[in-house]
């Protein structure tokens, strides 16, 4: 075994980790699945969502964590599906419904974990943060056009000061990655001046979707 293998237990079997990797990395790569809504294996993770959340015992102390921002370490005990973290995770869809009852990959996932009613008023949101967009336009396509702003219930995704910024290329891959199908495609080409070409008149494209697009 070589020497940096990290050793840890995961619903109390024994699991190996190289170093660097999260929880949930190692999770899913010994066959356990946890729920997330905010990870992406191309983008570093946020932990925004916070359903990947699991019970770590480290040290003699037990927290619960979110398993994506979590590195593994040696010795560590994991716990994925306990009562606890199940009740956790319901509570969590619970609020994500609420803000965005009509989001097919927010209903989905919350038929997934069993959540049938919301006891909260639904606000009609069209985006749940989970910063994939702003992620991409930044790891992916190195130009940062887009961020959060503005704090607590109020936060959004934007432009900085909520002026359209002229660093967008308008390659799309905030439209392509978005899980809750906020960004549209055909909106970002409208409003760069852009249409879709074939693939021999390209001036430029979209890395994640392969989609050319050139200017009008």
């Amino acid at each position: 075994m070589p020497e940096d293998t990290i050793s840890l237990k995961i619903n109390g079997k024994k699991a190996k980790a190289r170093p660097g990797q999260s929880v949930l990395e190692v999770a899913r790569e010994h066959g356990i699945e946890i729920p997330t809504l905010c990870y992406h294996e191309a983008l570093s993770p946020l932990g925004s969502c916070r359903l990947c959340v699991v019970e770590v015992t480290q040290g003699g102390r037990t927290r619960t964590m979110a398993s994506c921002v979590t590195p593994a370490a040696e010795g560590m005990v994991v716990k994925t599906d306990t009562e606890e973290i199940r009740a956790i995770r319901r509570m969590l869809m619970t609020l994500l419904l609420a803000r965005c009852p009509d989001v097919d990959v927010i209903r989905d996932k919350a038929r997934e974990l069993g959540v049938k009613k919301v006891p909260f008023p639904k606000q009609e949101e069209d985006c749940f943060l989970c910063g994939m967009c702003v992620r991409a336009c930044e790891e992916i396509v190195g130009i940062g056009a887009i961020g959060f702003v503005n704090r607590g219930h109020e936060s959004e995704v934007a432009p900085p000061f909520g002026v359209e910024s002229n660093l967008c290329i308008g390659c799309g891959t905030c439209t392509t990655i978005c899980p809750a199908g906020t960004f549209d495609l055909e909106k970002v080409f409208a409003r760069h001046g852009m249409h879709r070409v074939e693939k021999r008149e390209r001036v430029g494209r979209c890395i994640v979707c392969e989609t050319y697009y050139a200017r009008k």
